[in-house]
């Protein structure tokens, strides 16, 4: 008998099934997009980036203007299209810079203001030049009672940027605005002294001029009855392709670590509710209720609730998640960093790998200062490294509240920067 028909039938499934495999690897499918050549990432080495962190330490001891940024926590940039930097922070102080009382002492500069009480408001902006020198602050309000650039919303609570992109104003177009994702808050009690997830909103800032439009809002609190697991979008926004991914994360009060979720928004259209789509672990779909975790705390693996995610620029094609070390015990969690990667950005994610534990200020009372929210930035990759930053606080025991020592030492509440190099690890 003729084997013809044979061959062609293997012929033929063998074309259908690479057919089928280059199907499951489009942007549009829903099936995992493992990246051609992609290899697992771990952290190498690090080391401090002084120029950076200088250049925000000097910014903030300027008095020649008392209205701007002296100190404020929640870094997150993003590059304009002429070159200059935005830099979006949460809880921000303007004030006066005082000098330290005891300039041959370990006191550090102080803060005050003419009213006596420090400005703290929920959110400011910081424009740098293109060689990453800080010029203005951007706030709310009047001259002489500035608020928050992002104000607060109507009914209470208020609003922490996060990440930011520049993209077209809609799909295609040539104009190009800012669109930056904001984490809605409500005050709390108990466990929510940092207030109660709400809802993820989307701010469009015009072009060059950086002014806003409007906010929309994206992802409501009707996704999650219970506080504790409302996902608030924004941790992460990274491009892929005509998608953006945007990592989130639930904030469980009584949990060790937060899981992460991913949804993902078509290029240009970040603003527009209707076009989010959420993963559930199987399908992208619109019901943001419906979305699983891509990295759960299983007691070796979680996320902080505030993390970062970048496409790692050194040839491994691989999506890397740097967080705190929430599964590290102890301390760690408010200490260390490690990372993760994938080869999708859904995963699965692999690790933790490798661990940073980041230089904190000298105080009187080290083992309250803590170091978090680490973040990656524009430009990182260009010479082989990663630019992190990292924030700094002080958490007392409880009960002590934090402002007097944080009113007391300039260098308690602004970011630091770290240069981090990354390498291959097996799967």
């Amino acid at each position: 008998m003729s084997r013809a028909p044979h061959r062609r039938t293997t012929a033929f499934a063998a074309l259908l099934l690479t057919v089928a495999a280059l199907l499951w690897a489009l942007p549009g499918s829903d099936g995992p997009r493992r990246a051609a050549g992609c290899t697992g990432r771990r952290i190498a080495s690090w080391s401090v980036d002084s120029r950076q962190t200088a250049a925000f330490a000097r910014y903030g001891n300027d008095n020649t203007r008392t209205d701007d940024w002296t100190g404020g926590d929640g870094t997150h940039s993003v590059r304009l299209p002429d070159g200059r930097t935005l830099w979006l922070f949460s809880d921000t102080f303007l004030d006066r810079i005082q000098p330290p009382p005891n300039p041959q002492g370990q006191h550090s500069h102080w803060r005050t203001a003419d009213h006596g009480t420090p400005y703290l408001r929920h959110n400011s902006l910081v424009v740098t030049s293109r060689s990453g020198r800080p010029e203005r602050t951007l706030t709310g309000g009047t001259p002489t009672a500035p608020g928050p650039y992002f104000p607060d919303p109507p009914g209470g609570g208020w609003r922490w940027p996060v990440q930011a992109r520049v993209e077209p104003r809609t799909p295609g177009a040539a104009e190009r605005v800012v669109r930056v994702l904001l984490w809605r808050r409500t005050p709390g009690t108990g466990p929510w002294i940092f207030g109660m997830p709400y809802g993820t909103e989307v701010a469009t800032l015009s072009l060059p001029g950086l002014h806003l439009e409007r906010i929309d809002e994206t992802v409501g609190p009707d996704a999650a009855a219970d506080p504790g697991r409302r996902v608030l979008y924004g941790a992460a926004a990274v491009r892929a392709g005509r998608w953006t991914y945007v990592y989130g994360a639930d904030d469980p009060p009584s949990a060790p670590a937060s899981r992460a979720y991913l949804a993902r928004v078509p290029v240009g259209r970040l603003a527009d509710r209707g076009s989010w789509r959420f993963w559930d672990g199987t399908h992208w779909q619109p019901r943001a209720g419906r979305a699983a975790p891509v990295l759960r705390d299983d007691g070796r693996r979680g996320v902080a609730s505030a993390f970062t995610v970048v496409r790692d620029g050194g040839g491994s094609r691989a999506w890397v998640l740097f967080t705190m070390d929430t599964g590290g015990g102890g301390t760690a969690g408010m200490r260390t960093l490690t990372g993760y990667w994938a080869c999708a950005p859904e995963g699965p994610w692999h690790g933790p790998h490798g661990r940073i534990t980041p230089p904190r200020p000298p105080a009187p009372d080290p083992s309250h200062v803590v170091a978090y929210n680490p973040q990656a930035h524009p430009g990182s990759t260009a010479d082989g490294t990663l630019r992190l930053s990292y924030d700094i606080n002080w958490l007392g025991p409880p009960g002590v509240p934090a402002d007097p020592h944080v009113n007391g030492d300039v260098d308690l509440y602004r970011p630091r920067f770290l240069r981090v190099t990354m390498t291959d690890t097996a799967p």
